[in-house]
């Protein structure tokens, strides 16, 4: 691989985590469960484990209908292990609370550690541990 093809992945897994955090937000879980490969893995906090779409869709899916939230991510540190598969990691501050009600926001600071791989529809999430530290 030349340094075009490295920058290439790279922006491409950035480009699956930025599109992850604003399809959370917005609730388009169908949008956020399509970013993941077809056996694709989410890991939540509480160790619960999302296996395939469907799984992952349904999950947040389920979740409250008035819960918003907002996931800022920075420190994205994207690494290519070859031309095929890469992995990163993300600090997250996820903002969260109830739609209309300003007094019950929590803040948490968080990581996500991803792997990537390429498939036949580009380059998907293969596996996400979401893990959560500070909070308040």
């Amino acid at each position: 691989m030349n340094a075009s093809d490295v920058l290439l992945i790279e922006r491409a897994c950035e480009r699956l985590i930025a599109d992850s955090a604003v399809f959370n937000d917005q609730r388009e879980w169908a949008a956020l469960a399509a970013l993941y490969a077809p056996d694709g893995v989410v890991v939540r906090p509480n160790g619960q484990r999302l296996e395939g779409r469907e799984a992952i869709e349904a999950a947040y899916a389920g979740g409250a209908p008035d819960r918003v939230t907002r996931h800022l991510c920075a420190n994205v540190r994207v690494d290519v292990d070859d031309a095929d598969s890469a992995h990163a990691t993300t600090t997250v501050l996820i903002v969260s609370g109830t739609r209309g009600d300003d007094s019950n926001m929590t803040y948490r600071v968080g990581e996500f550690a991803d792997w990537f791989g390429g498939t036949e529809e580009g380059w998907r999430i293969a596996e996400r541990r979401a893990s959560l530290g500070m909070n308040t």
